[in-house]
């Protein structure tokens, strides 16, 4: 009886174990890329990065796993703890495409750590540590965000632009819709602050997003200077 009993639990415990690993799979991800411009004109400021003032660019700011639903995983594994020196020849990289912009000025570790801690742990399926930074830099590199925009006229001037214009933009240009989140300046202006590309499971190729996230924006924002 006592055997039979103690089978029971094992098999009970296999089954949870089997849940929470299926859980932990996603459907796809964001690829989300933020203006520094807007960023930084906020009531919370910015600090530069040590390693100096980041470029007048769209910065990585994470590949986030996500469900078809619009929900998504997080912390998927504690014990899988974010280690430089894995990365460590991504580093300048990083620090160009991927910078920090919190305070106190730091060298990007705590954003990188938290990033791969809170979201990475979650795409471990299909991608170590190293990969999925990789991934995201390359992901970067196929998808020129201001250069799109700089095409069909849009500037980091402080203009104002109608926010169709600057979708049309990069659906024209990628042949996906993206999704845009904006921030509100100390002046109440909507900025364009962040860029939704949805991609594959594999972080590979980009595809059309099956949700979008509802973040609210005005009909016409300001693309900051920076």
């Amino acid at each position: 009886m006592k055997l039979q009993f103690s089978i029971i639990i094992k098999l009970l415990i296999i089954q949870y174990l089997s849940i929470l690993c299926v859980s932990q799979d996603f459907d796809f991800f964001y690829f989300v890329q933020q203006w520094p411009g807007s960023y930084c004109d906020t009531k919370h400021s910015c600090c530069y990065p040590k390693s100096g003032k980041p470029a007048a660019d769209f910065g990585i700011h994470g590949l986030w796993p996500e469900y078809n639903d619009g929900s998504y995983p997080s912390n998927c594994d504690p014990d899988s703890v974010f280690e430089k020196s894995e990365i460590s020849d991504l580093i300048s990289d990083l620090q160009t495409n991927w910078p920090t912009l919190s305070c106190p000025s730091n060298d990007g570790t705590k954003f990188w750590s938290h990033e791969w801690e809170k979201h990475g742990t979650c795409a471990e399926s299909e991608l170590d540590q190293r990969e999925y930074f990789e991934a995201a830099l390359r992901l970067k590199e196929k998808v020129n965000l201001l250069q799109i925009l700089k095409n069909s006229g849009i500037k980091p001037d402080n203009r104002f632009y109608d926010l169709d214009s600057i979708t049309d933009a990069i659906k024209e240009a990628t042949g996906l819709p993206p999704g845009i989140e904006c921030n509100v300046d100390p002046e109440h202006n909507s900025q364009l602050y962040q860029i939704y590309m949805c991609v594959d499971t594999s972080a590979t190729e980009f595809i059309e997003c099956p949700v979008l996230p509802k973040k609210r924006c005005s009909s016409r924002v300001q693309f900051p200077k920076f």
